[in-house]
């Protein structure tokens, strides 16, 4: 039985993680399917934003399923760490083309919280609770954990999150940029395929090279950065020159169509 979905919904691509008595917890066997997954996303011209979420409203994802790492012996567990494969949780090493959400409800932990900031956007529940509590267990972030969050919220909050292991809720989480917008109960995949189609309405080429520019040009100087801009935007001049002209003959004045 698969216990991961890909299925399209108009220009999106849903993975969900189904396995909800397990709160969504992955295994090898779910992290293949993960990989799987993402690999069809890619592949798919059609599909421009990934929404990535976890079956019920218990759970987005529980992390690794720590049965099945108890049961691993130390040489089985030692290829998570090979910095060449895709990643522990499927495809977590990984930097998508296109734009990701994670539709979050309820606990997004450990290598769950690691899924979701793999993402470029996260929308929560109210009852999201987010945080990093295999700290207390003595089980390291390797799934991108200690990179992505800094970038998200800052190395200062990213350190009280890493080094206590303390669950946040989604107001906090929230305030401190590590969810992007929160949204009633049930909500949470609804609102993401909403933002989907809205990024899918913009002209892809200028959109995904400003995604790439700006994922690319964290850690360069900023000279490079900007010259990363550059070259990024340089392919897109010919959509700007139509955009600019839509522009002057009255589309999109006073900020109508604006936001998602």
């Amino acid at each position: 039985m698969a216990e991961v979905s890909y299925e399209r919904k108009g220009a999106a691509a849903v993975l969900t993680i189904d396995r909800p008595e397990r709160r969504n917890a992955v295994d090898p066997a779910t992290a293949d399917e993960l990989l799987e997954g993402y690999r069809s996303f890619e592949a798919a011209d059609a599909a421009r934003v990934l929404g990535l979420t976890g079956a019920g409203e218990l759970a987005f994802c529980a992390g690794a399923d720590l049965k099945a790492l108890a049961e691993a012996d130390l040489s089985d567990a030692a290829h998570w760490l090979d910095e060449r494969s895709d990643g522990p949780l499927g495809f977590t090493r990984l930097t998508a083309t296109k734009p990701t959400i994670a539709a979050i409800s309820g606990w997004a932990l450990a290598g769950g919280l690691e899924l979701a900031l793999w993402c470029d956007l996260r929308i929560g529940t109210e009852t999201a609770k987010l945080g990093f509590p295999e700290r207390r267990w003595g089980v390291p972030l390797i799934d991108g954990g200690t990179q992505r969050l800094p970038r998200v919220v800052g190395l200062g909050r990213a350190l009280d999150l890493i080094l206590s292991g303390r669950i946040v809720d989604a107001d906090e989480a929230l305030a401190i940029g590590l969810l992007t917008e929160v949204v009633p109960e049930g909500r949470h995949l609804e609102r993401a395929l909403e933002i989907a189609e809205a990024l899918a309405r913009f002209p892809q080429d200028t959109m995904l090279a400003d995604r790439r520019a700006a994922i690319e040009g964290i850690g360069l100087t900023f000279a490079e950065g900007l010259a990363l801009e550059a070259r990024s935007a340089l392919p897109t001049l010919q959509t700007a020159i139509e955009g600019a002209a839509r522009f002057a003959g009255g589309e999109g004045r006073g900020g109508a169509g604006a936001g998602v």
